[in-house]
C-alpha cells in the first residue's frame, strides 16, 4: 500500500467515525426527547430494569465476591512486605469503590445485558417489527429504545453498589478469615479511609455515566443494524467491543477531570 492509499484510507476511517458520531448524537437527542414527552412507559421501563438488573444479579454478586477475595489476597501479600497489613481494609475498599467496582460492573453488564439489548433490537429490525410499529404510528424509539436505555442508566449504579458490597465481603473473608487480620482493625481501616462524598458518590457518578454510555451504544447498534442475521451478530459484537473501549476511555477522562 502506497502513501497516497494509506492517507486515503485514513481519511475514509476519519469520515466514517465523524459520521457515526453525528448519528449517535442525533440518536441520543431523540431518546431524550422521547423520555421527556408523554406517555410515560412505566410498564416497559420496569420490564427493562428487570431484564438489565435482576437477571444480572448472579454474575455481579459472584464476580464481586471473587474480585474482593483476589484483591484482598494480593493486597495482603504486598502490604505484609512493608509491615502495613493493618491497612488492608483501606486498600480493598478504596480500590473497589473508586475504580474496580464501577468499571468491572459496566464491563460485565455490557457483556450480558448490553449485548442482549443490541441483539433484541437488532432482531426486531430484521423481523420488521419496528417497521410494523411505524405503520401503526408508534415511534419505536419511544416504545422500545428509550425505556431500555433509561433502564441501563438506572440499573448500573445499583449493580455497581452491589458489586462493591460483595467485593468488600469477599475481601473481609480472606483478610480476616484466611490471613488472620483482626476484624475490627480491618473495618476501622476501611471506615477511616473511605469518604462518602468523594469516594462513594464519585463511584455512583461513574457508574451512572457508564450506564448511560452502555445503554446508548447498545440501543444505537441494535437500531442501526442490518436487517439480516449477520447484521444482528455484527451489532452484538460491536456493542461489546465499542462499549468496553468507551468505558475504559471515559473512566480515564472522569478520573483526570474530577479525580473520582
Amino acid at each position: 500500500m502506497g502513501p497516497a492509499a494509506a492517507v486515503q484510507e485514513l481519511g475514509w476511517y476519519a469520515l466514517r467515525f465523524v459520521d457515526q458520531l453525528g448519528k449517535l448524537t442525533v440518536f441520543a437527542a431523540q431518546i431524550l426527547r422521547a423520555l421527556a414527552s408523554p406517555p410515560v412507559r412505566v410498564r416497559v421501563f420496569v420490564q427493562a430494569v428487570f431484564d438489565v438488573g435482576v437477571l444480572s444479579l448472579i454474575i455481579i454478586c459472584v464476580s464481586g465476591t471473587a474480585v474482593g477475595m483476589v484483591l484482598s489476597l494480593q493486597g495482603y501479600n504486598t502490604l505484609v512486605r512493608f509491615g502495613a497489613e493493618q491497612s488492608l481494609g483501606a486498600v480493598v475498599g478504596l480500590s473497589l469503590i473508586r475504580e474496580l467496582g464501577p468499571v468491572l460492573t459496566a464491563l460485565l453488564a455490557t457483556g450480558r445485558a448490553g449485548s442482549a439489548t443490541a441483539a433484541e433490537i437488532g432482531t426486531m429490525v430484521a423481523t420488521e417489527q419496528l417497521d410494523g410499529l411505524r405503520m401503526m404510528a408508534v415511534d419505536p424509539i419511544d416504545l422500545v429504545v428509550a425505556p431500555k436505555a433509561l433502564a441501563m442508566t438506572v440499573a448500573m449504579p445499583l449493580l455497581s453498589a452491589l458489586f462493591i458490597t460483595f467485593g468488600l465481603f469477599g475481601g473481609y473473608l480472606v483478610g480476616v478469615g484466611l490471613m488472620g487480620i483482626d476484624g475490627g482493625t480491618y473495618m476501622s481501616s476501611l471506615q477511616s479511609a473511605v469518604d462518602f462524598r468523594d469516594d462513594v458518590l464519585g463511584s455512583l457518578l461513574k457508574a451512572l455515566v457508564f450506564g448511560g454510555l452502555v445503554g446508548l451504544i447498545a440501543t444505537f447498534r441494535g437500531f442501526t443494524s442490518a436487517p439480516t442475521s449477520a447484521g444482528v451478530s455484527a451489532a452484538t459484537t460491536s456493542t461489546v467491543v465499542v462499549a468496553s473501549v468507551c468505558i475504559l476511555l471515559f473512566d480515564y477522562v472522569i478520573t483526570a477531570l474530577w479525580g473520582v
